[in-house]
């Protein structure tokens, strides 16, 4: 196995208040970390989130060969690694209970399908915008946006997918274009040295490297 990636709402008072005070509002589940929360705890310590899903389950399946999800609240992203997918779509707000590890030194929370809940309430989740130079671990798990020139040529990295280099002064990073249904997930063939682009996509980590990682056709714009 070639890859792992791993992979901005605020809920309204009375969900804060049932989190917080659970058995008031008539449930006893354990309230809910903050992303941010969770993020700062040791690898295997168990956690539960919620938040609004920002990539949909399975979309990175050719590089994790999982079918896992991300989600995003208003203090951070984290990519959710599951073995089957659930019946989720984007910006939907969700529960989840698992496990954090380190992926490919990405920061990740690994769960069973079983263990998401569909909860009320939906996004849309609003992309951060940040410079190419920014895309690194103070943004990891987020939906970003970038946009640059093409600096390379791209390179096929199949049967994971396809690497494109941006910059716009700042920095280079990479953007990681998965394969979904046999198909990258936007169209790289367009694409040549020099060209402006602007990408939507999770902040994600493969070891060293820091990428974005589109989710559909739409999260690329030419400029």
């Amino acid at each position: 196995m070639r890859r792992h990636l791993p992979v901005r709402n605020l809920v309204s008072i009375a969900v804060i208040t049932c989190l917080l005070a659970a058995t008031a509002c008539g449930s006893s589940e354990e309230a809910a970390l903050t992303v941010a929360e969770a993020r700062t705890l040791a690898e295997g310590s168990t956690a539960t989130l919620e938040g609004f899903v920002t990539v949909a389950p399975g979309t990175f399946n050719s590089a994790t060969e999982d079918q896992g999800f991300a989600l995003q609240d208003a203090t951070g992203g984290i990519y959710v690694s599951l073995p089957d997918a659930p019946d989720l779509e984007l910006d939907v707000r969700v529960r989840v209970t698992g496990k954090l590890e380190q992926v490919a030194q990405q920061t990740v929370l690994k769960a069973d399908a079983a263990a998401v809940t569909a909860l009320g309430g939906i996004g849309p989740v609003e992309p951060t915008d940040v410079t190419t130079a920014y895309v690194g671990e103070q943004v990891e798990g987020l939906l970003v946006r970038v946009r640059g020139n093409v600096t390379r040529a791209v390179e096929d990295d199949q049967p994971y997918g396809f690497k494109v280099y941006i910059d716009d002064s700042s920095g280079e990073t990479q953007v990681f274009v998965h394969i979904v249904d046999g198909q990258p997930v936007i169209d790289t063939a367009s694409l040549a040295v020099d060209q402006a682009i602007e990408v939507t996509g999770l902040a994600a980590q493969y070891e060293a490297t820091y990428e974005v990682a589109p989710r559909r056709a739409g999260d690329l714009v030419l400029q």
